[in-house]
C-alpha cells in the first residue's frame, strides 16, 4: 500500500489506530484497483483517517469513479457521506440516477425475457451464459446478492473445465466484496480440483484470494504460504481484487509473524519470485531483511512508520495490532535463545525501549512458555534455563537399562513357552502339558 505519513491538520473522528494529518498518494493508490474494490477501499480510508482533507479527497475519487458507472446505491451513499462539503458538484444529480436506474429496469427486463427463452430451449451454453450475464448486470448495479446467486446457478450447466474456472472465479470475487470468506476458501478448492488448469494466472488469482481468506481467519502462516507462492505473472491483472504490491506488504508481515528463521530465508528473501514482489514496496522488503539479519531495533522502527498506512488498508486494519505483537514477540525470542545470559539493559538498547517495558514483556513469554529463562530483576539481568545434560545422559542410560530388562524377559518367557510347548498350534490345535 503506497501511503507515506506526514504532519497535516487533524479531525477528531476516525479509527483510534490511525496516525492524525496521514497524508496519503490517492491517485497512485487508487490507481492499482479497478472496479468496485477501487471505490470501496477509497470509502474505508475516507471513514478511517483522522485527517479532514484526505477524507474529503477519497470520498471525491470516489464520488468521480462512481459516476463513470451505473452503480446509484453508492452513488447515493457516496453523496450522503460527502453532505455537501465539496460544492454543488457534488450534490445529488437526481436526473442522472433516474436515467441510469431506468435504463437498468429495461436492461434487467431484456436480461430476464432472454435467460427465460434459453431455459424454455434448453440450451445449456446459453442458460450459462445468461445467468452469467444478469450475474454481471447485478454486480455492476451493486446488488451483490442477486449476482452471488446468479453466478452459483450457472454451476449445473458449466460443461468443461473453463467454465467451472470462470464460476469459481466470479463466485470469489462476489464473496470478497460481500466478506464472506467461508465460500472463498470452497470455491477455490473447488477451482483447484478442476483439471488441466495451466494459466499462470488463474492459479495466481487462486492463491490470492486464498491467502485473503486465511488471513480474514487470522491463520497467518497459511496466509503466508499462499501469498509467497504467487505468480509474479499476475501483474495487475486481478486489480479487481488485489494490487502487486498489496501481495508482498501481506506476504511479507504475515511470514515475519509466523515463519521460523529457515523458512524466512528460503520462502521469502531467496524466494527469487517473491523478491519481484517485495521490489514494489522496498520498504516490506527492507523490515524483512532486518529481522533476518538481527537489526531489530531498526526493523521494529521501519514497521512503526509503515503503520499509519497499513491500518487504512481494508484487509489489513483488523490484524495490524496482531501481526506486529507475534513480529515483537518473535524478535525478543529470537534475540535471547543462543544466550545463557542477557543483559537486559544491553537488549533495551538494542530494541530501542526501557528496561521496565522489555522486563514485563520478557515476563508474559516466560510465563506464555516461549522463553525458558527466568529473570534477576534485582541486577536486570535473564538466565536461560537450560536443560541438565548430564541428569538427561544418566535417565536415558537408566530408561535403556529398563528397557533392554524388559526385553530380554520376554525372550525369556517365550523361549521357556515353546520349550515347553505351551502354544497355540495352528488349525485349532490345544495347549499340551507333558508333565
Amino acid at each position: 500500500m503506497a501511503m507515506e505519513g506526514d504532519g497535516g491538520g487533524g479531525d477528531a473522528s476516525g479509527s483510534a489506530g490511525v496516525a492524525a494529518g496521514d497524508q496519503v498518494d490517492l491517485e497512485a493508490y487508487a490507481g492499482l484497483y479497478s472496479g468496485r474494490t477501487k471505490v470501496t477501499r477509497l470509502f474505508f480510508i475516507a471513514d478511517h483517517a483522522k485527517s479532514h482533507n484526505l477524507e474529503l479527497e477519497a470520498l471525491r475519487m470516489a464520488h468521480n469513479e462512481i459516476r463513470r458507472a451505473e452503480n446509484t446505491l453508492l452513488y447515493k451513499e457516496v453523496v450522503d457521506k460527502i453532505g455537501g462539503r465539496l460544492g454543488a458538484a457534488y450534490a445529488r444529480d437526481q436526473e442522472w440516477v433516474d436515467v441510469v436506474d431506468r435504463r437498468a429496469v429495461q436492461r434487467q427486463e431484456k436480461l430476464d425475457m432472454e435467460l427465460n427463452g434459453y431455459k424454455t430451449n434448453l440450451i445449456k451454453e446459453s442458460i450459462r451464459m445468461g445467468y452469467n450475464d444478469l450475474g454481471d448486470f447485478f454486480y455492476s448495479r451493486g446488488d451483490l446478492q442477486q449476482a452471488f446467486k446468479c453466478y452459483v446457478r450457472t454451476r449445473d450447466y458449466c460443461t468443461t473445465s473453463k467454465h467451472i474456472i470462470a464460476m469459481c472465479l466470479n463466485v470469489i470475487l462476489v464473496s470478497i466484496e460481500l466478506g464472506h470468506f467461508v465460500h472463498v476458501s470452497n470455491y477455490v478448492s473447488k477451482a483447484d480440483q478442476t483439471p488441466d488448469i495451466q494459466d499462470p494466472i488463474i492459479l495466481a488469482k487462486l492463491k490470492c484470494a486464498a491467502g485473503l481468506a486465511y488471513l480474514e481467519s487470522k491463520k497467518y502462516k497459511l496466509a503466508a504460504r499462499k501469498f509467497v507462492e504467487t505468480n509474479f505473472e499476475i501483474g495487475n491483472n486481478y486489480s479487481e481484487v488485489i494490487a502487486p504490491q498489496d501481495v508482498a506488504t501481506y506476504g511479507g508481515l504475515c511470514a515475519l509473524a509466523s515463519f521460523d528463521r529457515a523458512d524466512l530465508k528460503s520462502k521469502v528473501i531467496d524466494n527469487v519470485n517473491f523478491r519481484n514482489f517485495l521490489e514494489l514496496t522496498p520498504e516490506v522488503r527492507e523490515v524483512i531483511h532486518d529481522f533476518y539479519a538481527s537489526r531489530y531495533a531498526s526493523c521494529l522502527s521501519c514497521l512503526q512508520k509503515l503503520k499509519g498506512s497499513l491500518v487504512l488498508d481494508i484487509h489489513l486494519y483488523d490484524h495490524v495490532e496482531a501481526l506486529y505483537e507475534q513480529i515483537r514477540h518473535k524478535a525478543l525470542i529470537q534475540y535471547t535463545t543462543p544466550f545463557i545470559s542477557v543483559d537486559l539493559n544491553t537488549m533495551a538498547n538494542a530494541f530501542k525501549t526501557n528496561v521496565s517495558g522489555l522486563e514485563k514483556e520478557l515476563a508474559a513469554l516466560i510465563m506464555e512458555d516461549q522463553i525458558q529463562a527466568r529473570i534477576d530483576s534485582h541486577n536486570k539481568i535473564l538466565y536461560a534455563r537450560h536443560a541438565d545434560q548430564r541428569k538427561a545422559s544418566f535417565q536415558r542410560a537408566m530408561q535403556t537399562g529398563y528397557d533392554f530388562q524388559q526385553d530380554t524377559r520376554a525372550m525369556l518367557l517365550r523361549a521357556n513357552l515353546v520349550r515347553n510347548e505351551f502354544v497355540i498350534k495352528g488349525g485349532g490345535g490345544g495347549n499340551k502339558n507333558k508333565d
